[in-house]
């Protein structure tokens, strides 16, 4: 067998023999947009009293103009990040001590961590299988009277069921919040994730699609909703009668505010989303088009109808069909130069602020308002897919040629191939 069969971890020579190039978006036009702000003297044109400063300076407004005509919403509402804008979000639609919030245990800590700050209480909820989002069948059995709202996922670019989890949050007079961090040009039948819900929240940290180094973005078509977000972002205890007169009593606000040159920085990179994930996706479907058929091994699926953006490609295992260890597979393929990770976040009911009932306060509040308890808490399929199955690559993170795909597609080939050859090793043969 010569080195470049046996598998590098065996002794064998890599198929990767370098790291890749990290993914650079960043390019002339953003630094001249910077040098603009910059130049001007505005660094953030945002007032916390009454006046046209109240909704920011003129790069902050005319971002959200361009994001609104972009995405074909009512209302678009930047924020400093988008875990700003998930809290900003259970603020807006009223949430209460003790009402509950219907969640995904497998996502970003941010997206059930929002509800805390008003005294929400997280229902955590499984996922599906096919596309790791949570499941609307098992939404429907959540819902009890002091349901609130459901955090949707749009986990690694997939949409959730979006329409179907609507219909279920309008039938019971609820909210749906999409947490789209991770699928800005998601779409399902048409309509773009992110738009669906009652509010949609986009990322621009450092390594989603598109970035401003931390921001986020707010869109509603619900004018009240509009009004509350803007309030909340911007210390809109100062400032309810100019925007929203008396009926707006109960609002207290913070700084989540964007920059200018923040805000800059987005318009161009708005500019060019589309080149920015249909990259990513041309990535991860060559990916998965040359890893077709190997046994034990399940590429991304998309739904019918639905446009995945591939933040992250995540590869299914069957241990059983593949006749090896995720653990055994991971090492392995990591020998070869294909970077990866397995398992994603653990199910987020094992963090200690749920097994032990305690975020804020020595009280235990907001846990001290329900008698729901997390420490026997197990969701099948999210445990099943992060202990067993899960194994992750991140197109976003690299400039890949086309011949760099072909190398990930090789390492992925050599390392099932050659689990023969692992198990040999294994058995001492």
């Amino acid at each position: 067998m010569s080195t470049s069969e046996r598998l590098a971890l065996l002794g064998g020579t890599p198929v990767i023999s370098k790291p890749f190039a990290e993914y650079q978006s960043m390019g002339k036009a953003e630094e001249e947009a910077v040098q603009r702000v910059v130049r001007s003297g505005c660094l953030s044109g945002f007032f916390g009293s009454p006046g046209p400063e109240f909704g920011g300076g003129p790069e902050v407004r005319g971002f959200e103009e361009a994001w609104t005509a972009h995405f074909g919403v009512a209302h678009t509402i930047s924020v400093n990040s988008a875990t700003s804008g998930l809290i900003a979000a259970m603020g807006a639609i009223g949430l209460s001590p003790g009402d509950e919030v219907i969640v995904p245990p497998w996502t970003m800590s941010a997206s059930v961590a929002a509800p805390i700050f008003y005294g929400g209480i997280p229902v955590f909820c499984d996922i599906e299988a096919e596309t790791f989002c949570i499941d609307p069948a098992l939404v429907k059995t959540l819902i009890t009277a002091k349901t609130k709202a459901i955090v949707a996922v749009n986990l690694f670019g997939h949409p959730a069921r979006l329409a179907e989890l609507r219909d279920i949050a309008d039938t019971h007079g609820i909210y749906l919040i999409e947490d789209n961090a991770q699928a800005p040009l998601g779409s399902e039948h048409g309509r773009f994730s992110g738009t669906i819900g009652h509010i949609g929240i986009y990322s621009l940290n450092f390594h989603k699609h598109i970035h401003t180094g931390e921001g986020g973005m707010c869109v509603t078509n619900d004018d009240n909703l509009a009004t509350r977000l803007r309030l909340i972002r911007n210390h809109g205890e100062n400032c309810t009668e100019m925007l929203g007169g008396g009926a707006i009593t109960n609002m207290l606000g913070m700084n989540l505010r964007m920059t200018e040159m923040s805000a800059a920085v987005g318009r161009v990179q708005l500019a060019g989303v589309d080149a920015h994930v249909e990259a990513r996706e041309k990535i991860a479907h060559k990916l998965s088009a040359g890893l077709q058929g190997l046994a034990g091994l399940t590429p991304p699926v998309v739904r019918d109808g639905c446009r995945h953006n591939y933040y992250v490609w995540m590869m299914k295992i069957d241990e059983e069909q593949l006749g090896l260890s995720r653990a055994l597979f991971s090492e392995a393929l990591s020998a070869e130069g294909f970077p990866h990770a397995t398992g994603y976040v653990a199910p987020l009911y094992r963090l200690p602020m749920f097994r032990e009932r305690i975020a804020i306060g020595r009280d235990g509040w907001p846990f001290s308002l329900s008698e729901r308890t997390y420490a026997d808490l197990h969701c099948p399929v999210t445990e099943d897919m992060h202990n067993r199955r899960a194994l992750l690559f991140e197109p976003c993170a690299y400039d890949l040629s086309d011949a760099d795909v072909d190398n990930l597609i090789a390492a992925m080939r050599k390392v099932h191939a050659g689990r023969g050859q692992l198990n040999a090793h294994l058995s001492g043969a």
